[in-house]
């Protein structure tokens, strides 16, 4: 039995761990988490563990083109 011709373009998978890691804000900005949140925290401070949750935005036009190009669906 013959294969169906493929029609169209090829299909665009994601990078499942870098999609994890980065998120698109309302505006369009890509913003990344803080590394070291999960575990040996026993002697940092509450503040310094406080600040772990903020989302900081990513800088460098060459990391964004990158993460752009690993998750093209990035919400």
């Amino acid at each position: 039995m013959p294969r169906k011709p493929r029609i169209g373009k090829f299909k665009l998978k994601t990078h499942k761990a870098t999609s994890k890691r980065f998120r698109l804000t309302g505006s369009g900005e890509l913003v990344r988490t803080k590394g070291g949140k999960s575990h040996l925290r026993r002697r940092t401070s509450k503040r310094t563990k406080a600040l772990f949750t903020e989302m900081i935005p990513v800088n460098g036009r060459g990391i964004i083109k990158r993460i752009r190009r690993l998750v093209p669906n990035l919400k």
